[in-house]
């Protein structure tokens, strides 16, 4: 089995990742132990965490210091930043790219048959499915809308759910895959 190139998105019910000045403190109302240990159990799944630049510097001030339980797999989990201006990392097991995208997933693929497991920002999201190197996209959509902000998708992708979870706290976690 190879691995998979998974895209774990937090969304509005209307579809926004974030508001327009970038604010995402409106899915914490919503992230319940439940909804946190099925996080976790996915996180374990990865055999990379991949990310960009914008979202890295956020992770990486939070996740070091954390003793909350997705702390464990985004610390012990080797992560790969795609970036053309960071120059170093103080987040451990953590590497830069600055190469061709497509290149650099798969070279990630050839060293994992776990998840590859994309953490979004909206832009980063928007360059992997424009060159189709999504293979799973897994949307936790929280219930709430924001009205306006940044969507995941610029373009059309066709889709098809492949699964669905329903939270006490009104998450709901869909997955699909391109059709």
């Amino acid at each position: 089995m190879s691995s998979r190139v998974v895209l774990k998105m937090h969304t509005s019910l209307d579809g926004f990742v974030c508001t327009p000045t970038g604010d995402t403190e409106w899915l914490f109302q919503h992230m319940d132990e439940v909804v946190i240990n099925w996080e976790v159990e996915r996180l374990w799944r990865a055999g990379f965490h991949v990310m960009g630049r914008r979202l890295y510097e956020i992770m990486a001030s939070y996740w070091p210091n954390s003793s909350e339980p997705p702390a464990a797999p985004m610390n012990e989990i080797p992560k790969v930043v795609f970036s053309n201006t960071l120059k170093h990392t103080a987040w451990g097991k953590t590497r830069i790219s600055n190469a061709d995208l497509s290149s650099e997933i798969g070279l990630l693929k050839q060293q994992t048959e776990k998840d590859i497991l994309v953490h979004g920002g909206a832009a980063f999201a928007q360059s992997l499915a424009r060159l189709n190197l999504v293979d799973e996209y897994r949307f936790l959509i929280h219930p709430i809308t924001l009205g306006s902000g940044r969507s995941t998708f610029d373009s059309l992708v066709q889709l098809r759910l492949v699964s669905s979870h329903a939270f006490p706290s009104g998450v709901v976690a869909l997955s699909y895959t391109k059709t």
